[in-house]
């Protein structure tokens, strides 16, 4: 799967490691929800952290469509909200 990271390019990735990236994804939903904006910040950089660790980068000169596409570490709440769909960021 390609990861787009906005603002940073993409991450080849394998579907094996969306169980984990989903426990991300579920405590920032939940903080999304709280309104828990520290720990929004928190997690939404662990998130990106752990996608670009288990990641491969895609080279720049390569046009790949992505897969999905998560937003830059300095998104704000309001923005990840408008990307989410009823799974969240990442789907599972």
């Amino acid at each position: 799967m390609i990861v787009r990271i906005m603002g940073e390019g993409q991450v080849r990735l394998a579907d094996g490691h969306l169980a984990d990236l989903n426990e991300l994804d579920d405590e920032l939903l939940a903080e999304m929800d709280k309104g828990d904006g520290p720990g929004f910040r928190r997690t939404l950089a662990a998130l990106l952290t752990r996608v670009r660790e288990l990641g491969e980068p895609v080279p720049d000169d390569s046009l790949e469509p992505s897969d999905l596409i998560l937003p830059s570490a300095d998104a704000t709440l309001e923005e990840v909200r408008d990307l989410l769909s009823d799974d969240g960021l990442i789907p599972g």
